[in-house]
């Protein structure tokens, strides 16, 4: 099914910096607990991502990366994600994560 310009429009797509990156034991699929500054407007939100089989937790300190910041929250076990991290699946699950090719300033739009 085809989206409408319009409906585009309304998805809100951020970048933000990891500024945490926790184990998330409790998730069904191995997964990370991420705290992400999107800047002033957006504020800091966190999200659960299935990035552990290419991602180290101290690799994801201080690395940008693109969400979606609209979605509603989810919850997740315990956990209440509150962002979708954006990244190319491949085979198997691996994910690769969708970034800026420059630092750029955080909770710049994605258009």
């Amino acid at each position: 099914m085809d989206l409408t310009w319009n409906e585009f429009e309304r998805t809100d797509m951020r970048v933000g910096t990891i500024i945490e990156a926790n184990d998330f034991p409790e998730a069904r699929k191995p997964a990370y607990q991420l705290t992400i500054d999107f800047g002033a407007e957006i504020g800091i939100r966190k999200s659960s991502a299935q990035i552990t089989k290419r991602y180290q937790k101290e690799d994801l300190i201080n690395r940008q990366i693109v969400a979606v910041v609209n979605f509603p929250k989810k919850q997740i076990g315990k956990f209440m994600s509150e962002c979708l991290v954006l990244g190319a699946v491949g085979e198997e699950g691996d994910v690769i994560l969708l970034a800026p090719d420059f630092k750029i300033e955080n909770g710049l739009r994605i258009g």
